[in-house]
């Protein structure tokens, strides 16, 4: 995936996603998820399906998110919002699949919470960061996981999402960049 950078035109630079922990956590969660619900759940379990669409929203947003930002903030920050419901949304299956299955949901303070903070903190993490807890064969261990890849993200989200709020203030949108970039040529032919 390459950036767009548009140096002699309004339209920001943009894309770029995959340099983003936010998307890369998301492909992790995306994965996970399908490894996880094809291990736990029937073959014809609707949960499946639901638990899979909710993991890929997260992760096609953040992207269709960073595209749109060339063109219009207001989307790109509906998009990055829908990737954070998307992901709160398969949060709470997760916790659905523990509580239903009279297994714990860990708090901040659980030992192995530790160690998923560790493994947050490595650079340009992949699915095989995370393998020995998604695929553990526990299958508290492997939802607790999940849920704490899910907070990360959607920790991330929040922050952006307040970040774009601070950037469209002060930066304002396209049509503010179209009218800026037409009174400057036109100030440039007066001279």
């Amino acid at each position: 995936m390459v950036e767009i950078d548009n140096k002699d035109g309004f339209i920001p630079k943009h894309g770029g996603y995959h340099n983003l922990i936010a998307y890369q956590k998301a492909e992790i969660i995306y994965d996970g998820t399908v490894y996880f619900t094809k291990r736990f759940f029937g073959k014809y379990d609707r949960t499946i399906d639901q638990m899979v669409q909710a993991a890929r929203s997260g992760k096609q947003n953040i992207a269709e998110a960073s595209m749109a930002s060339a063109t219009s903030k207001e989307t790109e920050i509906k998009l990055t919002n829908v990737a954070r419901a998307s992901l709160e949304e398969l949060k709470i299956d997760y916790e659905d699949f523990l509580r239903t299955n009279k297994l714990p949901l860990w708090d901040k303070d659980h030992r192995l919470v530790a160690r998923l903070r560790e493994l947050n903190k490595i650079p340009n993490s992949n699915y095989d960061t995370f393998k020995k807890a998604i695929e553990n064969e526990s299958p508290e261990i492997c939802a607790n996981s999940m849920i704490g890849l899910i907070k990360v993200v959607n920790y991330l989200l929040n922050h952006q999402i307040k970040a774009l709020e601070t950037a469209f203030v002060n930066e304002g949108g396209l049509r503010e960049r179209m009218t800026k970039a037409r009174i400057n040529k036109r100030n440039q032919g007066q001279k």
